[in-house]
C-alpha cells in the first residue's frame, strides 16, 4: 500500500492536489482529524480488500479538531504516529504545500474565503492584516510537519496544470523528486522585465528573424524561426554556457534554501529569439529531476496591438 499524506498552508493547493491524486486512482480522505490518522491507517491495513494507494488530507482544521488542548502537541503527536507506522514497514510519504504570504493573501482576496485561523473582525480594510496574522500563526504551527515532509512544494508561481504535471510526475510516473522548480519565461524588453525573475538574460545580440520577410510574422514556436536563430554559432555557444551556469547555480541556490528559479530570457518584442531560447532551455531541463515549466509572456502582444491599430 502506498500512502500519501497531503498537508500544508491553507490556500496553497491541498484540495487541488487531493483532486489530482483522486483522478490518478488514489482513495482520498480529506480533512481527517489528526487524532484519527493512526486509527484510519490501521483500518486500511486490516481491510479485507486493502487499497493499493491512499491519500490523506491534513490541514490546520484537522489539527484543531485533534482533541489536544495545544495544537503544538497535536502536531507532535501526528508526526510521532506517522514515524511509528514507517518503522513498522508502511510506505508513507508526506507532501507539504506552501506559498508566499503575498500569493496566499491574494488568493483569499479573490475567493473571499476566511482563513481557518482568522478570528478578528471582518472589515474589508483589515483583510490583508487579518489573513497575514493567520498565515504567520499557521506557518509556525505546521513547521514541524514541513520539516518532516518528504516533498515540499512551493505553489506560488504554479498554475493548476503545472501542479498536476508535478504531482503526476512524482506520484504516478515515479520520477525522482527534487524540491526545486525551474520556470523559464520569454519576454520583450519593450514590455518590461518580468517582476518575479531571479535571473534575466538579454538575447538581443542574436540574429533577428524580424528582419527576414518570410519569418517576420512567425514566432519562436515555429520550426523555421527556431532553426534560423539556432543556426548561429553564437546561439549554440550561448546555450552551452548558459546551461553550464544554471547547473552550477541550482545546487548553490538550494543550499541557501531557495525552492525554485525564475529564469527570464528577453529580446526586443518577446516573439522570436527569446521564445526560441526559452524553448531550448525547457527542452534541456524538462527531463531532469527538477520540476520545470515555460511561459511565453509577450509572444502574441505585437499581433494583438497591430490588429487593434488596424481597427482604429
Amino acid at each position: 500500500m502506498r500512502l500519501v499524506m497531503v498537508s500544508g498552508l491553507s490556500g496553497a493547493g491541498k484540495s487541488s492536489v487531493m483532486k489530482i491524486l483522486e483522478d490518478d486512482g488514489y482513495y482520498c480522505v480529506d480533512n481527517l482529524p489528526g487524532s484519527l490518522i493512526s486509527t484510519f491507517l490501521q483500518l486500511a491495513n486490516d481491510s479485507v480488500e486493502p487499497r493499493d494507494r491512499i491519500a490523506i488530507g491534513l490541514d490546520i482544521r484537522g489539527i484543531e479538531f485533534s482533541g489536544s488542548e495545544k495544537k503544538t502537541e497535536a502536531v507532535t503527536s501526528i508526526i510521532h504516529d506517522v514515524s511509528e507506522f514507517k518503522k513498522n514497514g508502511y510506505t508513507i510519504e508526506t507532501i507539504f504545500l506552501e506559498a508566499s504570504d503575498e500569493v496566499l493573501i491574494k488568493r483569499y482576496k479573490e475567493t473571499r474565503r476566511i482563513h481557518p485561523l482568522s478570528r478578528m473582525d471582518t472589515s474589508v480594510e483589515r483583510f490583508g492584516e487579518r489573513v497575514g496574522d493567520a498565515i504567520a500563526e499557521e506557518r509556525m504551527l505546521l513547521q514541524p510537519i514541513k520539516e518532516a515532509a518528504d516533498v515540499v512544494l512551493d505553489t506560488s508561481s504554479l498554475l493548476v496544470r503545472d501542479l498536476k504535471q508535478e504531482i503526476d510526475r512524482i506520484y504516478t510516473s515515479g520520477m525522482p523528486y527534487s524540491n526545486f522548480y525551474l520556470t523559464f519565461v520569454s519576454f520583450g524588453y519593450k514590455y518590461g522585465i518580468p517582476t518575479d525573475a531571479d535571473l534575466v538574460f538579454d538575447v538581443r545580440f542574436l540574429p533577428n528573424p524580424y528582419y527576414v520577410e518570410e519569418l517576420k510574422a512567425l514566432t519562436g514556436d515555429d520550426k523555421e524561426v527556431s532553426e534560423y536563430v539556432m543556426s548561429s554559432d553564437t546561439a549554440v555557444e550561448f546555450m552551452k554556457r548558459l546551461t553550464s551556469m544554471i547547473d552550477f547555480l541550482i545546487p548553490n541556490y538550494r543550499i541557501e534554501g531557495k525552492t525554485g528559479l525564475v529564469i527570464a530570457v528577453g529580446c526586443t518584442g518577446g516573439k522570436h529569439r527569446s521564445v526560441t531560447l526559452t524553448n531550448a532551455l525547457y527542452d534541456v531541463y524538462r527531463e531532469s529531476r527538477y520540476g520545470c515549466k515555460k511561459y511565453h509572456r509577450d509572444i502574441d502582444k505585437d499581433r494583438v496591438r497591430k490588429a487593434g491599430d488596424l481597427q482604429r
